[in-house]
């Protein structure tokens, strides 16, 4: 019986882990898992998984620095548990900030189990010398960007490309809808701290969109039913309470697929919307000190990982000082009025998703997974 320390440190992350745990316990039904994740996880695997990803989901360099005691108890706790309960295997979903000092910490502390890695942390993006280390602490890297691979092996790491989850989940989760006329999607992110940033900004945007074309309608995607509460709160605070009608839960992907136009905060939600085909616009906004850091380290031309993968500016980025309300207004609104511009930025959002594979892909990286496990 194979034992595994999982852990997986944000709501997507949660999913993801759940996803290859719930394919792994076909290969390996007598596994004992235990781990820090989210609730999908501990659906999977039970009360092995203790439940941190709203707590531990921050986002930003100075919201990291508030909690360091925080991040540090659990790292030290984590480190113990490892050390002491001696599983075959540890394995790290994405969440590199926390996961990549704990893999470094296990070989320093002397664990000789495999260290593997589903998600591969964006490394290509900020810090490229990391390479070297975690090849030298990791046995197997999971990643589900096709330029990945090629990437991590050429320092000599084991990888393996899986193919991107959400290209299963939108066959699932694909609706033969037509867009409705004048409806516009606001996804303001699954974070409190991004919701707080973004949410203001497109209610000013909306005030301007309808000034400009009055039939315009708007629908704002919370992640969950705390953040809806924030956001309707938000509205008041705003002067904007009839915006509270705009908030709806539990549709994100049926809002995907229903909206002519709309704007996604940074992150997994902006692929999501590539794979159903919805006109976007990219916004990202945090603190400054994050900001300014950020520029230091990142090497690369974009943000968004759909303009990543096309080498080019796909899909317009409103970043920082270039996002206020009349930036995103004009941005929608050059979606909305004009259909060959979505309809041109559709097909090349088709053709950037058609390269994450076919499908399969928490399979796959069970597979990968049970064959480092098997291997003596």
């Amino acid at each position: 019986m194979n034992r595994i320390f999982i852990i997986a440190g944000e709501v997507s992350g949660d999913t993801h882990a759940a996803g290859l745990l719930r394919e792994l316990k076909v290969l390996e039904p007598d596994m004992l898992v235990v781990g820090l994740g989210g609730p999908k996880m501990r659906e999977v695997v039970g009360d092995g998984i203790e439940d941190w990803v709203e707590t531990a989901g921050v986002v930003g360099l100075w919201e990291v620095v508030k909690m360091y005691r925080y991040f540090k108890e659990k790292m030290d706790a984590v480190l113990d548990s490892i050390l002491d309960q001696k599983p075959e295997a540890v394995i790290l979903v994405d969440y590199p900030g926390f996961n990549l000092r704990l893999a470094k910490s296990l070989r320093t502390a002397g664990y000789k189990g495999r260290i593997l890695y589903y998600i591969s942390p964006q490394v290509w993006a900020w810090k490229k010398g990391r390479v070297k280390t975690m090849a030298q602490v990791l046995n197997l890297m999971i990643c589900i960007f096709p330029f990945e691979k090629e990437f991590y092996e050429k320092s000599g790491l084991r990888t393996e490309f899986s193919g991107h989850p959400m290209v299963d989940r939108v066959v699932t989760l694909k609706r033969e809808w037509k867009r409705e006329p004048g409806l516009v999607g606001w996804f303001p992110g699954s974070r409190l701290n991004e919701v707080r940033r973004l949410f203001p900004i497109m209610m000013d945007a909306a005030k301007i969109i309808k000034a400009a074309l009055p039939s315009t309608r708007f629908a704002v995607s919370a992640a969950n039913e705390t953040l809806a509460g924030f956001m309707r709160n938000m509205t008041d605070e705003h002067g904007m309470p009839e915006a509270k009608r705009w908030i709806e839960t539990g549709t994100v992907y049926d809002l995907m697929q229903r909206s002519q136009a709309g704007a996604v905060a940074s992150g997994t939600a902006t692929l999501e919307a590539a794979c159903f085909g919805l006109p976007y616009t990219l916004v990202y906004n945090v603190s400054w000190p994050t900001y300014v850091i950020g520029k230091l380290v990142v090497r690369i031309k974009h943000l968004g990982i759909v303009n990543i993968l096309a080498k080019r500016e796909v899909v317009r980025e409103l970043v920082q000082g270039d996002l206020n309300a009349d930036s995103l207004a004009q941005a929608t609104l050059e979606l909305l009025n004009n259909a060959a511009e979505r309809e041109q930025l559709q097909r090349e959002l088709a053709e950037v998703v058609s390269t994450l594979g076919s499908g399969g892909a928490y399979t796959r990286a069970a597979q990968a997974v049970h064959e480092v496990l098997s291997a003596v």
